[in-house]
């Protein structure tokens, strides 16, 4: 009589890993990029050179 061969799940699980990890950096990715959409980077980027040209023109000496 010839034994049923038990099937292998470990590709399967392996791939399943591997596809999640994808989707949640994707996600993850996805969620950190968020707040450059808001402009608020750029409007802190602007008050930072701001002070700093304030700042360089103070310490001039005349």
């Amino acid at each position: 009589m010839a034994e049923a061969q038990e099937k292998d799940y470990t590709w399967t699980v392996v791939g399943v890993a591997i596809a999640s990890i994808i989707v949640l950096v994707v996600l993850l990715k996805k969620d950190e990029t968020k707040h450059l959409a808001s402009g608020a980077v750029a409007a802190s980027n602007a008050e930072i050179d701001a002070k700093l040209s304030q700042r360089k023109t103070k310490n001039v000496a005349q």
